[in-house]
């Protein structure tokens, strides 16, 4: 294969990406507004979508591969397909956490705790993977820095989050049993809304940390 269509296709590779993340993006976005509307169409539209995330995974994951095949890469492209390999996974793994959304819209359709900010946290995880994205494509260096350390505030709003929930619970009075239950059951969807939003967030993290290693050959932010 000539040298500028074997680049051609690296730019298609990285084009590819970014859409792929685009519809991640926007089947996280759906999953926060079922979750917050208790909208059911909306939900299963977001867990039957899964399976066109899984195809460009797949696609995505062959393209990858026939790349190192077609030809021996200098360092810089191997590093750039690698890094897009990783990357697509972890969007791929964002997918299936905006379906995790999707699931406990279905399963609960009461908010007992207001005073828990799910859209908010929502909101940050989706500017980070946005600028996590932004700087792949740009090869910004310093904003995966930067989005590394934002991590850390989304972290400590998990960890709030986590409390406010915890002591809520422990200052109910509670007349039934299967009031407990049920409180339970809301309680543990909850936490759990909580840490796959943490968990996009890790994801965010780890594609500035691969698209830093991609540049610069740096691993300081691969853990």
């Amino acid at each position: 294969m000539a040298r500028k269509s074997y680049q051609e296709k690296l730019a298609e590779l990285r084009e590819d990406v970014l859409y792929m993340s685009e519809v991640v993006m926007e089947r996280l976005r759906m999953g926060l507004d079922a979750l917050e509307q208790k909208d059911e169409d909306l939900a299963h539209e977001v867990i039957t979508g899964d399976n066109e995330v899984n195809q460009m995974y797949l696609d995505l994951e062959q393209d990858c591969i026939d790349l190192l095949a077609l030809q021996q890469p200098v360092a810089s492209d191997l590093r750039f397909i690698a890094a897009s390999f990783k990357i697509i996974t972890d969007l791929e793994r964002i997918g299936d956490l905006a379906t995790n959304l999707g699931e406990y819209t279905l399963d609960s359709q009461r908010n007992l705790f207001p005073d828990v900010d799910v859209q908010e946290m929502g909101d940050l995880t989706l500017e980070m993977i946005e600028d996590a994205m932004d700087a792949y494509d740009a090869e910004d260096t310093d904003a995966c820095r930067e989005i590394a350390e934002r991590d850390d505030d989304l972290d400590h709003f998990a960890e709030r989050a986590s409390e406010i929930v915890v002591r809520d619970l422990i200052e109910r009075e509670l007349e039934s049993p299967n009031e407990v239950e049920r409180l339970l059951q809301d309680v543990s969807r909850l936490l759990l809304t909580i840490r796959d939003l943490e968990r996009v967030g890790d994801h965010a993290v780890n594609i500035a940390a691969r698209t830093l290693y991609m540049v610069e050959n740096d691993d300081e932010l691969i853990y």
